[in-house]
């Protein structure tokens, strides 16, 4: 029983054995069938040609495999075929589009030295073939077409140096200039002396130091005469001992770092004399320029300015000499310079700071490109004294004015009301100098004319206030609804301006209740 069992599973093991090698030999088989259908043109096969399915390259010749990675072009190989053949057919992308329909294709390339191409469409698949005439006048063991695809693209590299707008040139590791394209041959040439022609070696026009130094952004000067100096960038690339050189024209660098640099000296001499203090602070809030004046307002040394101070140091400094507004506490004080730093940053800080010692100081805050923060500080002082003694000179006109018995009407040249004085409103019972831009001749004519009897006064002063140049004083008298008789008098002013004057006839002794009313509100 035992010896069944073995038989058994021996027999189970050699039949698995035997399926499994037969499905290896048979994927071998195909494996060989399938490598035989794609390959088309032996590893021998002469000539130039390509076999596509649609745009997919199933199989090409030697040579025209060699000829595709000659191509300069990028993408897949029917990309490259036609970039090829796109110069030297013209018509080959409108012809190969009825290749299917036509079946056959044969064109000529231009130039020279022709040769034929020739498209058959076969069960769906496209055979370009590349023929070349003068085959047999090639190098031995070259393919003609590969060797004038590789002569194209050397005259092509020959002709982009030749044209090139830049020197270039080749060193030997002694120095000595072993090649250079037309550029630099011409340069040179405007270099020999009268009557001296190029020889071998080539002369020199860079300094030997220079150009072995091969330093980055490296700058020459060229000397072409007087006055007629070039400058060059050059750039040096390490060739086994030699080197490869190019130098680029920076005339327009070197002129536009002069014109900066002549510019940044015409600011600096201009700040230095703008009698407003100024202080430039970076992205990372550090002084990058500041001027004289501020060094006169702040009264910070220079040695401190000079060592580039944040924003918070420079007003801690200016805290320090009594230059800044003074808060009840240092933590308050703190929070508005950060609030002063956000503002000037958004361009909406501008404050008049007053300090302790009696100056005035008008602080402006204002963004510069990159994140760059300025401050402009301007002593004001003298402007705030002069605003503060005209303003105590109106004051006391006005006193001086509301002093007058006679109530006093003053209009501007556009008929506007500018001043009144203490006796007028208690003559007419109102006082119009709290909204004076609101309070014309005619609106007051209206108002005096509800609080008098009839009268064609009134039209009058309206006329006079219309008129311009000299004018006759307007005289007459008006009553009042109380039955008090008012004198009244329109006379001109200088500039156009119109003074009206109202006196009672008969006015009691000493001012009236209404009147010692007005004057203590006027006053106030």
């Amino acid at each position: 029983m035992q010896i069944d069992w073995t038989l058994a599973v021996a027999l189970v093991v050699t039949s698995g054995l035997a399926a499994l090698g037969g499905v290896l030999a048979l994927a071998a088989l195909q494996s060989r069938a399938a490598t035989a259908q794609c390959v088309i043109f032996s590893d021998s096969a002469g000539g130039t040609s390509f076999l596509f399915d649609g745009e997919l390259l199933v199989d090409a010749t030697p040579s025209a495999r060699a000829l595709l990675s000659l191509s300069a072009a990028k993408g897949s190989p029917w990309v490259r075929l036609v970039a090829y053949l796109s110069p030297r057919f013209p018509d080959f992308n409108a012809q190969v589009v009825n290749l299917h329909r036509d079946g056959r294709l044969i064109l000529t390339s231009a130039g020279p030295a022709p040769f034929t191409l020739r498209a058959e469409a076969r069960g769906g698949l496209t055979r370009i073939s590349l023929l070349d005439p003068d085959e047999q006048a090639g190098p031995a063991g070259t393919d003609p077409l590969t060797h004038r695809a590789i002569q194209d693209e050397l005259a092509q590299l020959r002709s982009t140096l030749s044209q090139a707008p830049l020197m270039i040139w080749r060193e030997a590791a002694e120095g000595e200039v072993i090649w250079a394209n037309a550029a630099y041959l011409l340069q040179a040439a405007h270099h020999l002396e009268p009557g001296q022609d190029l020889s071998w070696p080539l002369p020199r026009l860079f300094e030997k130091t220079a150009t072995a130094q091969g330093v980055k952004g490296q700058r020459q000067k060229l000397a072409q005469g007087p006055g007629r100096d070039h400058w060059f960038d050059l750039i040096m690339f390490t060739e086994g001992d030699g080197r490869l050189l190019f130098a680029l024209p920076a005339d327009a660098a070197v002129h536009a770092e002069s014109a900066l640099r002549d510019f940044t000296q015409t600011l600096t001499k201009t700040f230095a004399h703008l009698p407003i203090a100024l202080a430039i602070f970076d992205k990372q809030r550090q002084l990058t320029m500041f001027n004289p004046a501020l060094l006169d307002l702040s009264g910070l040394p220079v040695d401190f300015l000079s060592m580039r101070p944040t924003l918070f140091a420079f007003l801690d400094a200016m805290r320090d000499r009594n230059m800044i507004p003074e808060p009840k506490d240092y933590r308050t004080w703190r929070k508005q310079m950060t609030e002063l730093e956000k503002a000037a940053s958004s361009g909406l800080f501008e404050e008049t700071w007053s300090l302790p010692s009696g100056q005035t100081y008008k602080v402006v805050g204002r963004p510069h490109p990159n994140g760059a923060l300025a401050l402009m500080i301007e002593d004001i002082s003298t402007e705030i004294s002069r605003i503060r003694r005209y303003r105590a000179d109106l004051e006391m006109s006005q006193a001086v004015v509301d002093a007058v018995d006679q109530a006093l009407a003053v209009f501007s040249p556009a008929g506007i009301l500018v001043m009144t004085n203490a006796a007028y409103a208690a003559l007419w019972g109102h006082d119009p100098a709290e909204r004076l831009s609101d309070s014309c001749l005619k609106s007051l004519c209206a108002h005096w004319r509800d609080r008098t009897g009839p009268t064609a006064l009134w039209a009058e002063a309206e006329r006079f206030a219309s008129e311009n140049g000299e004018r006759d004083p307007v005289l007459g008298e008006a009553r009042l609804l109380d039955g008090r008789l008012i004198e009244c008098r329109f006379t001109g002013l200088p500039g156009g301006s119109t003074l009206a004057r109202f006196k009672c006839a008969a006015y009691p002794e000493g001012p009236s209740p209404a009147f010692a009313t007005a004057r203590a509100l006027k006053q106030a």
